[in-house]
């Protein structure tokens, strides 16, 4: 797929990125999490329920929405030349979310220290990535699933040396996709499907094969607001 009509101020190299990181991001993800001992229908951060606020709505009134569950991902930036984004396509196999792609992580376990030890930890598990290799260098809003997560994504600069190995109980592949395809606005789609008989809409980026969309594609596009939005 050709690339070659990206706006250039999106292919950035490491040290622009690190400096726009510490401009950009946040230096510390919450001290606690939002909405999480007792959901109401005020969205305070990015979900799924951005394009679906009527969602929120008939969960809330069907007592379906319960105290949410903390998760952490990792956002792995490759410094390459063209800096890119790893991401994994999950399993058939897994009980949720099967077939989809995301980013390495999962839920907070009890040992945990914080949620950048959950995002590392995760993505040595499902990837092979050691943590040593990992450079954090901000935190994204915590995004609210309708599943009942709230997902503190983890940015990190992660070297071109890194090769992946794929858990095969949880990862299927492993795939990068150049950063500044996702940070372009021109590439955020939005697309719909039917749930309990109703549009739900989200953000969808497809890329060559590869169907990012969900939660994966609104942390991305919270990453592209972040980063650049004026």
């Amino acid at each position: 797929m050709e690339h070659t009509s990206l706006p250039s101020e999106l292919n950035l190299d490491a040290v622009s990125f690190r400096a726009l990181a510490a401009d950009r991001l946040a230096v510390a993800p919450l001290a606690r999490p939002y909405n999480c001992d007792r959901p109401t229908a005020v969205v305070t951060g990015p979900s799924d329920f951005d394009l679906n606020p009527s969602l929120r709505t008939t969960m809330l009134a069907a007592d379906e929405i319960k105290p949410l569950r903390p998760a952490a991902v990792l956002v792995p930036i490759i410094v390459r030349e063209v800096l890119t984004v790893l991401l994994t396509r999950r399993t058939e196999s897994l009980p949720s979310h099967a077939g989809q792609i995301s980013f390495p992580g999962g839920k907070v376990d009890a040992d945990d220290a914080d949620v950048v030890a959950t995002a590392v930890r995760e993505a040595h598990e499902e990837v092979g990535l050691p943590g040593s290799a990992i450079e954090p260098v901000g935190f994204l809003d915590p995004y609210e699933t309708a599943t009942g997560f709230q997902i503190q994504p983890v940015v990190g600069l992660v070297g071109a040396d890194f090769e992946p190995v794929a858990n095969p109980g949880e990862v299927a592949e492993v795939f990068e996709v150049p950063l500044a395809f996702l940070m372009d606005p021109a590439n955020h789609q939005k697309h719909a499907k039917l749930y309990r008989d109703q549009k739900r809409y989200f953000y969808a980026m497809p890329f060559g094969p590869h169907y990012i969309w969900g939660a994966t594609a609104g942390i991305i596009k919270n990453m592209q607001q972040r980063l650049f939005a004026t």
